[in-house]
C-alpha cells in the first residue's frame, strides 16, 4: 500500500467516494462564517502584535523624561492599541483576512472587499510622426 495514495488516505479518514462536501467546504455558509471570523481575528492579532512591537520600539528609543517612558500609561496604551487593531481588522485595512479567505475559500468570491482598487488610466503617449532629416 502506497502511503502517498490519495484514495487510500481519504478512505482511512472516512472520506471515500461520495464525500464531496469535505472536499469543497466553501459551499457551506457555516464554514464561510467561521472562516471569516477566524480570518478577521487573526488579522486583529497580527495588527495588534505589530502595534505592540512599534510601541515597545518607541519606548526603548524615548528619552528618560519622555511621556512614552512613563510606565503609568502603558496599560491604557496597550488597550487602545488592541482596540485600534480590532477596528482596523474589521475594516480589513491590511488585507490579511482577505488573503486567508482566498486560500480557505478559493471557489467563493470575497464577502466584502476592503477597499476598491483605484482605477487609474495611464496617460497615452502622444503619437507624433517622426521626420527624417
Amino acid at each position: 500500500m502506497n502511503p502517498l495514495d490519495l484514495n487510500t488516505t481519504l478512505k482511512r479518514a472516512g472520506m471515500g467516494p461520495g464525500h464531496e462536501a469535505a472536499v469543497a467546504p466553501a459551499a457551506d455558509p457555516v464554514f464561510v462564517a467561521k472562516a471569516t471570523k477566524a480570518a478577521i481575528e487573526f488579522e486583529s492579532f497580527f495588527i495588534g502584535n505589530m502595534l505592540q512591537q512599534m510601541r515597545s520600539g518607541t519606548r526603548a528609543m524615548a528619552d528618560d523624561d519622555s511621556v512614552f517612558k512613563d510606565p503609568v500609561n502603558h496599560d491604557m496604551q496597550d488597550m487602545a492599541d488592541n482596540m485600534m487593531a480590532g477596528q482596523m481588522a474589521h475594516q480589513r485595512a491590511f488585507g490579511v483576512a482577505d488573503a486567508i479567505l482566498r486560500q480557505l475559500l478559493p471557489a467563493a468570491a470575497p464577502q466584502t472587499p476592503a477597499i476598491a482598487p483605484l482605477q487609474t488610466s495611464l496617460p497615452t503617449p502622444l503619437q507624433t510622426s517622426r521626420q527624417k532629416i
